[in-house]
């Protein structure tokens, strides 16, 4: 079955307390994925965004982490992002199919 990343953007909370809900919220949308779930994935801190080896660009919201999901096909990995709770932080979510090298 095919893999996908899901690569979170932005949506980073604004107090403590919607940082609490955030985890709540985001572990409780992993916990509903089951065996879908291959990696739970990290956050991430700050980034740099390279555009050649010696030149650096701004890039929109910077990567803020990562998930790896199995889904029959990307429309089924479409769906289960759908449902992650970033969107109510304002972030947002790439999808890409992991290609088998």
């Amino acid at each position: 079955m095919p893999k996908f990343v899901l690569a979170f953007r932005g949506g980073m909370p604004k107090s403590p307390e919607e940082g609490q809900k955030m985890m709540t919220d985001w572990n409780a949308w992993m916990d509903g994925l089951g065996l879908a779930l291959v990696d739970r994935g990290a956050g991430f801190g700050k980034s740099r965004f390279l555009a050649g080896p010696d030149r650096e660009q701004k890039a929109g919201d910077p990567l803020s982490g990562y998930s790896v999901v199995e889904a029959g096909d990307f429309d089924a990995a479409v769906d289960i992002a759908r449902k992650n709770p970033i969107f109510a932080f304002g972030g947002t979510i790439e999808i890409a199919e992991m290609m088998q090298m």
